[in-house]
């Protein structure tokens, strides 16, 4: 065993195989993959082996794209087989709403490139003769599904990889972790000790223990899973082609041909957490004991949906454990708070996304980045709020809604209260509806007096509809309040602050008592994140941004910190607050304060401290809404202070409560953009309409020769505002947009402009077909709508009431 290298995989599964070999493709020769016993020890042994690419999330389900795809090419190079079976695979709804479900999937992945087709339930029977239709009421096929031999797949990585230049060390256990001085890591093991420059916690089960050895308590929880595979079956025998995969989501099961019998599959309701504290050390190649008594409920719907299986033996019963992270999604990237340390856990779909994980891995390690959004696999879109017990709830809702509808308008009530502001319990008396981000309440929308505060989850408008309509209606023409604790905050000092903030943050810089808007980019030009910074004074300034991204932001700030002249701090809920909006919002303001806050005194990107009412707050004049308005902040102490002081004096003005829904309609009124819709990394500021807001006279900050670059080259795409002609459905996100039949980009955003009343949508279309002649088309729900393009944001397109 060598006593040096630059990267250490723990763990020799199907995803620390693939990292491994990745890294290798990548040009680094000096890697080992260290593992406790035999190469595909603990889940990835007994997994059932199926690849598919439906994924709520458009990169993952890419991601899973290139993973399938991938297995041709490991083959080659290894020359071990996979054991390939491209059978091509069949999602089967039973109900109006499970179509719409699959139709959304489909739609996404016409502008992914994916391959999925509707067919008709006579299609579907005969090329799956074991199902009985008369169950089902649409159907979608996937040429790109199947499923791969776990251990050939994983070989074929390892093999790859040790011709790249890799090693791999089996039957050797870690048993600690040190850090060096130089930011290194000690990798202690049985066999002997290395000194690894990067370490990757690839530990699957047993990603937890590798965690903790530096410390770092991973929100994974592993769950007991069971398919049976049947005896031969005279049906199947006869067969001349192999059945396809196949998702039966009123049965929570899944299908395919093994051999000459059948496997099926389930993610039962009564679901068993394996292991809740610790996985054993010993337990390695051994299976756990059945219980066909927990998923008797799928048995049954099987034997109505494929008859043949009620006069089926069964041969084997598999039941062991798979690791999942609270949404479903793997652990990807740099852990935050520790240096050269990475996560490649919690990779449920091995054989769909350990492909794909290993390159956004690798590609992290070797280049800096991972090379697209990956924030829906990012390790970073979890704070040191996603504890044990969060990861017990999360994990089993995840597991017993696998093959659930997901609206887009549903918010899922496990581990939920978590972390609240001391204003919720007004707030839930006043009606709220509450949506949970980073395992904080907000309030989403207000029920009317006397309903009740529950939304109905669906792919069309929701009861949520009229009364946020109501709350749009007094921001526009009154005044409306929001709480806006839920976005990010921090605290940046220093007498290098600036100096610092100029570097990372690629706009101007606002003078003492002002603010700006700033993109923040990495080295490649890409958005990184968008930020309303504020300077209070010489050596202090605020950063306001997105509340799910603070601890993927503050990896970035931290990575970035020189040793000494600049501190950074994240206020979290250590700072809470209240936005104010709409034409009367000044005189609420004024109500409260001896402060001059006209607009002379106080203009527009203003911040300053003031005392309102009884309390001392921090305010700034700007609002998300596009209208005049102010952003309040006070400590935790002084909220509800704060909150009946603005209730009192704004009940005259028409002061209403309103949440994140109406504050949606009204930013997309604006055409503005959000954090993880229009700007993430997949994007230029050219493309994203950012530009605008970057410093041209600076050419230190982070991205800077990139953008100049960019500036050279010819825009592929632009993101646009189009209005649809719709009834009752709404775009929402990820649906594709057409253009004389072309797939020619894709929504990022959508809803309704109760004040415009149109439905409006931002979208990325390519730029060699925008113009205003052009017809185009948003396909929702499977139908395509007439849309068109809007020239300038629909409200207010000058600006003139934020700046009035």
């Amino acid at each position: 065993m060598k006593s040096h290298a630059r990267v250490a995989v723990i763990g020799g599964g199907v995803v620390g195989c693939s990292v491994l070999y990745h890294l290798t493709k990548l040009g680094w020769k000096d890697v080992v993959l260290i593992e406790r016993d035999e190469l595909t020890s603990g889940s990835t042994w007994h997994a059932a082996g199926g690849m598919h690419t439906l994924n709520s999330d458009p990169n993952v389900a890419k991601l899973q794209d290139y993973t399938i795809r991938l297995y041709k090419e490991i083959e080659e190079i290894s020359g071990q087989a996979c054991g390939t079976h491209l059978t091509g695979g069949i999602m089967l709804a039973d109900t109006p709403e499970r179509l719409d479900f699959l139709k959304t999937a489909h739609a996404k992945g016409r502008y992914l490139g994916l391959e999925s087709e509707f067919i008709s339930l006579e299609e579907a029977g005969r090329m799956h003769p074991l199902v009985d239709t008369s169950h089902f009421v649409g159907a979608l096929y996937d040429p790109f599904e199947g499923h791969v031999d776990p251990a050939g797949v994983t070989n074929a990585y390892a093999k790859a990889a040790r011709i790249g230049g890799a090693e791999i060390y089996r039957h050797t256990p870690v048993v600690e972790l040190k850090p060096t001085a130089e930011g290194h890591w000690r990798v202690v093991t049985e066999k002997g000790t290395i000194e690894a420059e990067i370490v990757v916690n690839a530990g699957g089960l047993w990603a937890r223990e590798v965690g903790r050895m530096v410390g770092l308590e991973l929100p994974v929880l592993a769950m007991e899973h069971q398919y049976l595979i049947t005896d031969d079956m005279p049906e199947i025998a006869t067969l001349e082609n192999e059945l396809p995969h196949c998702i039966d989501f009123k049965g929570e099961a899944y299908t395919r041909q093994e051999g000459q019998g059948f496997l099926l599959g389930t993610y039962e309701q009564a679901c068993v957490p394996w292991s809740l504290h610790s996985t054993p050390m010993d337990f390695g190649h051994e299976l756990l004991a059945q219980d066909l008594d927990r998923i008797a409920p799928s048995l049954e719907i099987a034997f109505q949906h494929f008859p043949a299986l009620a006069d089926a033996g069964i041969k084997n019963v598999i039941n062991g454990p798979f690791t999942f992270a609270p949404d479903g999604n793997p652990l990807v990237g740099p852990v935050p708070g520790l240096r050269n340390y990475y996560a490649a856990c919690g990779v449920m779909a091995g054989f769909s996304q350990g492909g794909g994980v290993g390159l956004s891995l690798a590609s992290w390690i070797v280049d800096g980045d991972p090379g697209m959004d990956i924030f829906a696999m990012d390790v970073a879109r979890f704070g040191d709020f996603a504890t044990a017990g969060y990861a017990r709830a999360k994990v089993q809702e995840n597991y017993r809604r696998r093959f659930s509808i997901s609206y887009p308008n549903e918010e899922l009530p496990a581990a939920r209260p978590l972390r609240t502001t001391p204003v919720y319990d007004r707030l839930k008396a006043e009606g709220a509806v509450f949506g949970a981000a980073f395992g904080l309440e907000h309030a989403l929308w207000f029920a009317p007096p006397g309903t009740e505060p529950v939304e109905n989850p669906t792919f069309r408008r929701s009861n949520a509809f009229a009364p946020v309509a109501e709350e749009c209606r007094a921001v526009r023409t009154a005044v409306g309040m929001l709480e806006i604790s839920n976005f990010a905050k921090y605290d940046v000092t220093g007498p290098d602050a600036e100096v610092w903030l100029s570097r990372i943050l690629a706009g101007r810089l606002p003078r003492t008592g002002r603010m700006t808007l700033s993109p923040m980019l990495n080295p490649k030009g890409r958005i990184i994140g968008d930020f309303t910074v504020a300077k209070r004074d010489a050596d202090h300034f605020m950063i306001f941004g997105s509340g799910p991204a603070e601890s993927y932001h503050l990896r970035w700030f931290r990575a970035h910190l020189p040793d000494a002249g600049v501190a950074i701090r994240p206020q979290g809920t250590d700072l809470v607050g209240f936005g104010i909006a709409g034409p009367k919002s000044r005189d609420l303001l004024a109500r409260l304060t001896d402060d001059d806050v006209s607009n002379q005194a106080f203009p527009f990107m203003s911040f300053r401290t003031m005392d309102l009412g009884l309390v001392r707050a921090m305010v700034g004049r700007i609002s998300f809404t596009g209208e005049l308005g102010y952003e309040i902040w006070v400590t935790p102490d002084r909220q509800i202070a704060l909150y009946d002081s603005l209730r009192s004096a704004g009940a005259d003005l028409g002061l209403k409560l309103f949440g994140g829904r109406a504050l949606n309609s009204l930013r997309l009124e604006k055409s503005f953009g959000a954090w993880t819709r229009e700007f993430t990394p997949d994007y230029t500021p050219r493309e994203a309409g950012l530009d605008r807001f970057i410093d041209s006279a600076k050419n230190d900050f982070i991205g800077h020769d990139a953008v100049v670059a960019d500036a050279q080259e010819q825009t592929r795409r632009k993101l646009v505002t189009l209005t649809i002609d719709v009834n009752d459905v709404d775009a929402f996100a990820d649906e594709p947009v057409f253009a004389d039949g072309d797939v020619i980009g894709w929504v990022t955003s959508g809803g309704y402009g109760h004040h415009v009343d149109r439905s409006i949508a931002l979208a990325y279309l390519a730029a060699d077909r925008i113009a205003g002649d052009i017809g185009y088309e948003v396909e929702i729900l499977g139908e395509r709508r007439p849309a068109r393009l809007e020239a300038e944001p629909l409200f207010d397109p000058q600006g003139t009431r934020m700046r009035s």
